[in-house]
């Protein structure tokens, strides 16, 4: 655990001296969902209904474009060989990247995802539903932008590569986490759809840590 607490650091170290690239997803996610409001008209009953797609929409493109520099300039550097040959577990390292770029782009969006729910004029168990699906769903977008990353690392167009390999797999995130806010907002309970994403999570959280060292060692190779 040594080495994935130190990478943890060391990324959290890194993004605080670069402050214009870590809150540039920020930066997306606030003026995209901002524009919304104004782009379909300022009425209630269109923005409630329209608010869940959005807010996660944003919040997932906002995650692929943070998630393209995740270990391009740590590959760059050498550095990322370096973890890799330092005898610990890439499993761990992989984790630890993961969990770094969702303590920077994942939680924040959880932070000023109430704000917006009341841009949308959503109710607040609505609102409620919202942040907690965003809770469940944004490590998932994290975890899979990992494997994404990996694999595309030092080719060429890695970005639009990426985007084609992770998106449909984020796909299912997107629909139940916006499923749940539907389901408060109708009165019918969404224990079934943060269930389903609960076990996205899970299954998520044992794999694809695995999935990512795999597509590092084949990348460095």
């Amino acid at each position: 655990m040594s080495a994935f607490t130190a990478v943890l650091a060391r990324d959290l170290r890194l993004a605080a001296r670069r402050r214009i690239e870590a809150l540039l997803p920020i930066a997306f996610f606030t003026v995209a969902v901002s524009l919304f409001p104004l782009g379909v008209g300022p009425e209630a009953q269109m923005l409630r209904q329209i608010a869940p797609g959005v807010v996660w929409v944003c919040a997932l493109l906002a995650a692929m474009l943070s998630v393209t520099q995740l270990y391009a300039a740590d590959h760059a550097d050498g550095s990322l060989e370096q973890m890799l040959l330092c005898g610990d577990s890439p499993v761990l390292i992989a984790a630890a990247k993961s969990l770094a770029h969702w303590l920077l782009t994942g939680l924040p969006l959880i932070l000023v995802a109430p704000l917006f729910g009341l841009l949308f004029d959503m109710s607040g168990e609505a609102i409620a539903a919202l942040t907690f699906s965003l809770l469940l769903g944004t490590p998932i977008l994290s975890l899979l932008g990992g494997v994404g990353a990996a694999l595309t690392l030092g080719l060429r167009s890695a970005g639009v590569l990426l985007i084609l390999l992770i998106l449909p797999l984020c796909i299912p995130a997107l629909i139940f986490g916006t499923g749940a806010v539907g389901a408060v907002e109708s009165g019918i309970s969404a224990s079934g759809h943060y269930s389903l994403l609960g076990a996205l999570l899970i299954v998520t959280t044992l794999l694809a840590p695995w999935a990512t060292a795999a597509a590092l060692r084949i990348s460095t190779e």
